[in-house]
């Protein structure tokens, strides 16, 4: 009896990571969830707003912290018409050619059969016991700014909650690359010349104000999820390079709401958590047509472009439309004991896998911060975006609920590989730019 018991349980622990459960109908639901129809919640219509009045009727259909803001009044959601985000065709074929080749492998962290797209775009179970896993690895091999994106510029706004005064405002370029698994953009599917094995990499660069002026950051991801990332931090009145060690990645960065492990809804590895896949839901997330929202007139561009406006409690949130979306409740908490959160609760978007809803929760269980990411179409954002399948970052609000604080953030998204030449990926270029 003990034996077959054991023998049922690897089993079982077999079949859970498994990847050949996908099917090329799993593949469709998975990229097109409403080709048959639109989420739906009785009362919520498209044009309507949602406020302190009746906010109690709708509940379910926001998480927690959002309804907790819309009760108290510090924001009125406006629902808007739910539309498909459908990302890049070569991603979506990458995701067929390899369906049912991914599996996961025995340590958390290990990945096998993984060539390009998403890797499990099965529908999640709840009685898979690394279901949070497999969707935690659609996160990071997604399609979030394509093979190589910027953010130029990025401006970040410090705000008080109760006086609504911006206390400090910086301006950023960010640059994203893939190194591997590229699916559009020349390379592909990599580039030939990548001796340390690296799958992705970020830099930033402080443009103002003048004191941390030319302050830039550099990450290197491996592709092996147990190797940690290497990353760099150039002080500008330092004038120096230095390595950062993994403990400060989640300390505040620049004096922000945030910290690096916060960028993009999470950014780390997957060993440095444990996931768990705890239910789908329909609710309301930030995603809208950029072009159509009412923009912002203190930060316009030279080619006309307008970063999303911000009002609400503080100016905190940003002024945009919402949808009912399919999404994915994922729960991560730390393998380190000594992380400054106690977990993290992301509401996964199940068409592009981006995480525009995350709430973090301090040591002792309550509510941290509440993180939002505006995800713009990019048909109806830049006219070098259209067509390019990326779900655009658009604006972000990082809301520090217990110190009455927030960070937000006005994006300048822009898919366009001529921005991120491989060279400025690099600590020479640090320095170069540092001199």
């Amino acid at each position: 009896m003990i034996k077959n018991k054991c023998i049922g349980i690897a089993l079982a622990t077999a079949l859970s990571s498994a990847g050949a459960f996908a099917t090329v109908e799993d593949v469709e639901t998975s990229f097109y969830p409403y080709k048959d129809g639109v989420p739906h919640v009785d009362g919520i219509t498209v044009g309507m707003t949602i406020n302190a009045d009746n906010a109690d009727q709708f509940k379910d259909a926001m998480d927690p912290a959002l309804y907790d803001q819309v009760k108290n009044g510090w924001l009125d959601v406006k629902v808007g018409e739910t539309t498909s985000f459908d990302l890049h065709p070569s991603y979506v074929e990458a995701t067929r050619k390899s369906t049912g080749q991914v599996s996961l492998g025995e340590n958390l962290g290990e990945i096998n059969g993984f060539v390009a797209g998403r890797p499990f775009p099965e529908e999640p179970d709840l009685s898979d016991s690394r279901a949070g896993e497999k969707l935690a690895w659609n996160y990071k091999y997604g399609y979030n700014w394509g093979d190589s994106a910027a953010i130029a510029p990025f401006y970040w706004k410090y705000r008080d909650l109760e006086s609504a005064k911006v206390e400090r405002t910086l301006k950023f370029n960010f640059h994203f690359l893939n190194y591997m698994h590229r699916v559009n953009q020349e390379p592909v599917p990599q580039f030939a010349e990548n001796p340390s094995e690296l799958y992705r990499a970020i830099y930033v660069q402080v443009l103002e104000p003048f004191d941390v002026k030319n302050t830039q950051l550099l990450i290197h991801r491996s592709e092996n999820d147990l190797t940690r990332d290497n990353t760099w931090l150039y002080l500008g009145f330092q004038r120096r390079v230095r390595r950062l060690s993994s403990g400060q990645i989640t300390d505040s960065f620049l004096g922000a709401d945030l910290m690096i492990e916060d960028f993009e809804g999470y950014n780390g590895r997957i060993s440095d958590m444990n996931w768990t896949y705890k239910g789908t839901k329909n609710i309301l997330l930030p995603f809208y047509n950029h072009n159509d929202m009412v923009l912002a007139t203190d930060l316009v561009e030279k080619d006309g472009y307008q970063f999303v406006e911000f009002g609400g409690k503080g100016g905190c949130f940003p002024n945009i439309t919402w949808q009912l979306r399919k999404v994915y409740v994922l729960e991560s908490d730390p393998v380190d004991e000594n992380h400054p959160i106690s977990k993290r609760v992301h509401y996964v978007d199940a068409q592009t896998f981006t995480l525009p809803r995350t709430l973090i929760y301090d040591r002792k269980g309550d509510l941290w911060k509440s993180w939002l990411i505006g995800q713009a179409h990019p048909d109806h954002h830049l006219p070098k975006n259209k067509g390019t399948g990326v779900s655009v970052d658009d604006a972000f609000s990082m809301l520090d609920v217990q110190a009455g604080h927030c960070t937000t953030g006005q994006f300048k998204g822009q898919v366009d590989s001529a921005m991120n030449p491989i060279k400025i990926f690099t600590v020479q270029n640090m320095r170069a730019k540092g001199r």
